[in-house]
């Protein structure tokens, strides 16, 4: 098995379009249906077919759609019930993907046909098949009874069997998933890296490798790769330099490359132009040459610190990224924002700079300090409730294997997470086209908390937790954002343990701070508001006192 397929077979009637339109909404993944790739192509029912043109040429076909279907990546794939009798279509499954086989009993096969029948289902899952028909003298019970004895041999032979008799399209969907992280998921990320997507950007690209316990294994190796040849300068937060940044340092040497370290005292304070020069001496002190690169490895601090730094060095040095955080992972190790804060707000001096690679060792977040660790889920739910429905049904249904950092599961959502980021960048690399903008759905109100609180009372993402219930509030008072789905991300802050009010800060700080974001155009903020789940828009005529309102609203 070598790709992000899962292909489902089984005896027609046993679930697998149902399940399978279920199990990719769960795992964020596309659905096919090769019978209805087949239809779709032809132009005709698979009834039609085989009256034309005879079962061989139904079967040519099959094999079309399979193979089209096993080229793609990210895909739950329903297969027709006879296409794994081919010993060449059973190859191709499990060479490109996990198989799992859905099955039920005979008359509960007989009930759900006669079911779709009656209700004149067109589905083609559903329908009575031309083969249940074949046989006049036999009855479709018995018929169906027979073959599929004939073809049980076949779906045995799948990774994993899901009985779909007594459990909803819900259960057998979760069961599906379950199979996939235990034996699916394993095998792309322990040990190895999955490159989770690919970001293409005006000076080229850069694939984002994620997996878990992969830094010592894979950073030197994937450096090499991306064409960086000269020394590696790790700039590491001093509270990961054990392990994570030894482990990026023996990564390099390992592979030839010399690495040298620079560490920093953790925490927002050293984001700031003063750590910027003093990485500035060391690296002219090393004699640091273009062909160099910069290698961050930390949180956001260490990411954007030496982002910056890497972005304006003899004029620009590539920066690789090593984001040790869940907060640096799904946000802001992509895209190429570096800033350093000022007295006057965040991220005010700052530059884009894409990075050459990013590598993110999922297993790092297991050594998080609780805090913050939950403090990431913020920027991981904004992104779902913003721009990806499919992960806020993740995000509710996979609370607890999330929460409890399941391997196989925290990793396939944090590589999700990362694609998304990834998708937003590449549309919209400078921001100028709106869509990245999106990204910053409770940020307003987020960052205007930060810098009031000087930094240091509120980590970043419990800023924009409390943002994101501002901004919630906003958009219901406006009428853009439908109360049920307000209250339906309040329900999520809860389950991921995030903050959605303040204290110990005043209001009117946050109010001034809100004056300098970045966002603000002629004295007036564009808001982003949720319309619905998995879509954000920017809105403008936000009134200052309804602004205000919600602000003192949000103070406990």
């Amino acid at each position: 098995m070598t790709g992000l397929r899962i292909f489902l077979t089984g005896f027609s009637g046993s679930g697998k379009s149902a399940v399978g339109r279920r199990a990719a909404r769960l795992l964020g993944w596309e659905f096919t249906d090769t019978d209805e790739a087949i239809v779709a192509r032809e132009g005709k029912s698979i009834e039609r077919i085989f009256e034309e043109e005879g079962e061989d040429a139904f079967r040519r076909y099959e094999q079309q759609a399979l193979a089209e279907a096993a080229a793609r990546e990210r895909v739950v794939v329903s297969t027709g019930g006879g296409l794994c009798l081919d010993a060449a279509n059973r190859a191709r499954m499990a060479d490109a993907g996990l198989v799992v086989a859905l099955d039920a009993r005979p008359e509960t096969i007989y009930a759900r046909l006669a079911s779709a029948s009656a209700s004149g289902s067109d589905s083609a899952e559903a329908m009575v098949r031309p083969l249940l028909r074949a046989q006049a003298d036999q009855d479709p019970l018995a018929r169906i009874e027979s073959l599929k004895r004939e073809r049980q041999w076949a779906y045995a032979l799948g990774d994993w069997t899901v009985p779909t008799d007594a459990v909803s399209v819900e259960q057998a969907a979760h069961e599906v998933v379950r199979a996939w992280r235990r034996l699916g998921a394993p095998a792309l990320h322990r040990g190895d890296a999955l490159v989770a997507a690919t970001v293409v950007t005006g000076a080229g690209s850069y694939p984002i490798a994620v997996g878990w316990d992969i830094l010592e294994t894979q950073l030197g190796e994937r450096v090499l790769d991306v064409g960086l040849a000269g020394r590696a300068f790790i700039v590491c937060d001093q509270n990961v330099l054990h392990p994570y940044g030894r482990l990026a340092q023996r990564s390099l040497t390992a592979t030839g490359v010399e690495a040298h370290l620079f560490i920093f005292p953790g925490g927002e304070r050293s984001k700031s132009l003063e750590m910027a020069g003093k990485v500035y001496e060391w690296l002219a002190q090393m004699r640091a040459e273009r062909r160099d690169c910069v290698v961050a490895v930390g949180g956001g601090v260490a990411g954007d610190l030496a982002g910056y730094v890497a972005a304006t060095y003899l004029r620009g040095v590539p920066v690789v990224q090593v984001p040790t955080t869940l907060t640096a992972m799904v946000d802001s190790s992509i895209g190429g924002k570096t800033a350093v804060d000022l007295a006057a707000g965040k991220n005010l001096v700052g530059a884009f700079h894409p990075p050459a690679l990013v590598v993110a060792d999922i297993s790092a977040l297991t050594t998080l300090p609780e805090r913050a660790l939950r403090e990431g889920w913020a920027e991981a739910l904004k992104h779902g409730l913003a721009l990806d429905a499919s992960l806020v049904d993740t995000y509710e249904s996979q609370a607890d294997a999330l929460l409890s950092l399941e391997p196989e599961v925290i990793t396939e959502v944090v590589a999700r997470n990362m694609a998304v980021k990834a998708r937003i960048v590449t549309e919209d690399e400078r921001e100028t086209a709106g869509l990245r903008a999106l990204l910053n759905y409770g940020h307003t109100i987020g960052h205007a908390l930060e810098a009031a609180a000087g930094y240091d009372r509120y980590l970043h993402g419990e800023a924009v937790a409390i943002g994101m219930t501002g901004a919630g509030r906003l958009g219901v008072a406006a009428g853009v954002t439908p109360p049920a789905l307000l209250e339906r991300q309040q329900a999520l802050l809860a389950r991921y343990g995030l903050p959605t009010s303040y204290d110990g800060v005043a209001p009117e700080a946050i109010l001034d701070a809100t004056l300098r974001d970045k966002k603000n155009v002629g004295g007036r903020l564009s808001w982003v508001l949720l319309e619905s789940v998995g879509h954000a828009a920017l809105h403008r005529g936000i009134g200052d006192a309804e602004v205000e309102r919600v602000v003192r609203e949000l103070a406990r």
